[in-house]
């Protein structure tokens, strides 16, 4: 039971801003997306962002063509066989 005790003030602990000193690297952020190089926002961060976009826009067009392609077999009649 003394085990369960502790746990309060381990958790504590672990979430003190004494325990480890993060950089504050929001200035670099900001100089990145506020920079002015003719790309949107969603592709600044570099080619990480664009292989994110890319994969996004082909799971999109898919899904859209998949879709559609079953609304245009369901609007079909069946052949009766």
């Amino acid at each position: 039971m003394k085990h369960l005790l502790k746990v309060p003030a381990l958790a504590g602990r672990a979430f003190s801003s004494s325990a480890r000193q993060l950089r504050n690297r929001v200035p670099e952020h900001q100089k990145l997306f506020q920079a002015d190089n003719g790309l949107p926002v969603h592709l600044k961060g570099g080619t990480v962002d664009a292989l994110l976009y890319r994969a996004t826009m082909t799971i999109t067009l898919g899904g859209t063509c998949y879709s559609l392609y079953w609304l245009l077999k369901a609007s079909m009649p069946q052949k009766k066989a």
